[in-house]
């Protein structure tokens, strides 16, 4: 059971990382990896959110919608979840940490409709996890996506002061460092044989 868990995590932190290996989530990804301290907040949240999501909508899922028979409104009720959620995290740092609020601006609200959140809701479904295997998985996908973002901001830290040319600074060079890294993270893919 705990070696079943593990390779869960592993998979879903590095093997199948949801920015370099699943392509899911690249707008916060590209928009909020410019400094280290937006990126950390980022990823804070993005796991907050993801943890609570997977949890509310696995029972919601599991308790309402299939005794009820309304799998139907599957995505309606998950996107709904995860707006409320979002809604409760940006009420919370602009009440308390004010600084990173306005340094995440426009990305904060755009967690809202974050893919990687509303995947991985879907993904625990799709994959038949119960809900500690859920958690697990989330908790290994969220903190992969951290990972993946704080270092892309040290990547992007130090583009900014390398010698390139003007046409590939900003977006351009961004791109490329990112397919670096997925390049060096395709390393694990045969890791343990884990592939989901």
């Amino acid at each position: 059971m705990v070696t079943n868990l593990l390779l869960i995590f592993i998979a879903a932190f590095i093997v199948n990382n949801i920015l370099l290996m699943r392509y899911i989530g690249l707008c916060p990804f590209f928009g909020v990896s410019t400094s280290f301290s937006t990126a950390f907040g980022m990823s804070s949240a993005v796991l907050f959110v993801m943890l609570l999501s997977t949890w509310v909508t696995w029972i919601l899922y599991h308790f309402v919608l299939i005794p009820l028979d309304l799998v139907f409104l599957r995505t309606a009720v998950f996107i709904l979840v995860i707006a409320a959620l979002v809604q409760f995290v940006e009420m919370f740092l602009k009440k308390n940490f004010k600084p990173l609020y306005s340094a995440m601006g426009i990305y904060l609200p755009l967690i809202t409709t974050n893919c990687a959140i509303l995947a991985v809701t879907f993904l625990v479904i799709d994959y038949k996890y119960s809900l500690l295997q859920s958690t697990i998985f989330s908790i290994g996908t969220a903190l992969g996506f951290g990972l993946v973002i704080i270092l892309f901001s040290a990547i992007r830290e130090r583009l900014e002061f390398a010698p390139i040319s003007r046409s590939f600074k900003g977006y351009p060079i961004a791109f490329i460092a990112a397919s670096l890294v997925a390049l060096a993270f395709l390393g694990f893919v045969g890791l343990f044989g884990l592939t989901l």
